[in-house]
């Protein structure tokens, strides 16, 4: 059996690297990129030295070889480089967010309907993180009962002169929520199991950053399903003291138990990534989950192979972001309003 093919076009978010990643684990073959920008072209092809420049993004779209696209496009481009690959036969991987409208996310839907092609989004703080594939493992199992409650945390370092302007225009970058809480709502449907959700409430803001006045660097919502309810924050307040770019937690709680992650450090305590602490009525553990295989890549593969939905139902990954958007919109809505009249 020939290795699976792909390509890459919009290299303005570094999760391209981890996207590509995932698909050469996978035993993929990466053939060719597109990118108009020259010093993202010239990075890229330095990392991965086997892959062609094209000059025009059309030579990928009609190679009839290419099964798969990825794009970590600008955010706002990332929905039409979806829906250009779908209607040339090709099925896609965006980076997160897939889109920053509604009627993006509509279009979308609607092209993936029509062409049946796969459109996945890399929701990494789930996919790429093994303390988080090992909780969907336990939670399955039935180890902490039925789950009532998720918490997902999501601050981020802002590195605010390393960005490029993009990522400071609301209509580009898409909002906080929509842009980094994507990956919170889609733990949410993971984790209680219900694509039957409802944004109860959703704040944004721009607490510390006068001088970008489009950045929203704080965003929190409140959701439920008919038997749980969820809670998330993010932010771009990770200080400098702390090693890595955010120390991301999700907690989730269980009728017979609970679940806490600490994703990319344990702060002031166990060196490494990816600690699970399980508390059950047999009593509490620490789980190291550095050797948890991450199947993402592989299930992706084979669905683009067999035309499945292993990796993550089309329905689910549409869902975490229609709920991010809606969850946006509300908080700008209701953000504008003093609440103090």
């Amino acid at each position: 059996m020939s290795a699976l093919r792909f390509a890459a076009i919009g290299l303005n978010h570094d999760h391209i690297y981890g996207q590509v990643n995932v698909m050469l684990r996978a035993g993929a073959e990466l053939v060719s990129f597109y990118a108009i920008e020259d010093d993202l072209a010239a990075a890229f092809a330095k990392r991965f030295p086997q892959a062609e420049r094209v000059v025009d993004r059309r030579q990928i779209l009609e190679d009839h070889s290419i099964d798969l696209i990825l794009s970590a496009a600008i955010s706002s481009e990332r929905a039409g480089v979806a829906i250009s690959a779908m209607h040339h036969g090709k099925d896609v991987m965006l980076d997160k967010p897939g889109m920053t409208t509604l009627e993006q996310l509509a279009e979308v839907r609607r092209v993936q309907a029509e062409t049946k092609r796969i459109v996945s989004i890399l929701y990494s703080e789930h996919f790429e993180t093994a303390s988080t594939v090992k909780a969907g493992e336990l939670v399955k199992s039935g180890a902490i009962g039925k789950v009532i409650h998720t918490t997902g945390l999501g601050p981020h370092r802002l590195r605010k002169p390393t960005r490029p302007e993009w990522f400071f225009q609301r209509q580009r970058y898409g909002g906080i929520i929509t842009d980094i809480a994507a990956h919170q709502f889609e733990q949410f449907l993971f984790f209680t199991d219900s694509l039957d959700v409802e944004v109860l409430s959703a704040t944004v803001a721009n607490r510390a950053n006068p001088d970008t006045p489009e950045l929203q660097d704080y965003g929190d919502v409140h959701l439920r399903t008919p038997d749980a309810t969820g809670y998330i924050r993010v932010d771009w307040f990770t200080p400098d003291g702390l090693p890595t770019w955010g120390d991301g937690r999700l907690f989730i709680v269980g009728t017979e138990g609970s679940i806490e992650l600490r994703k990319y450090l344990d702060v002031a305590g166990r060196p490494g990534t990816d600690h699970l602490f399980l508390v059950d009525r047999k009593g509490m553990q620490h789980i190291d989950c550095s050797d948890v295989e991450l199947p993402y890549g592989r299930q992706l593969a084979a669905d683009i192979r067999d035309r499945t939905e292993t990796a993550m139902g089309q329905e689910h990954c549409f869902r975490a972001m229609e709920l991010a958007l809606k969850a946006q919109a509300l908080a700008e809505a209701t953000s504008q309003r003093d609440f103090r009249k």
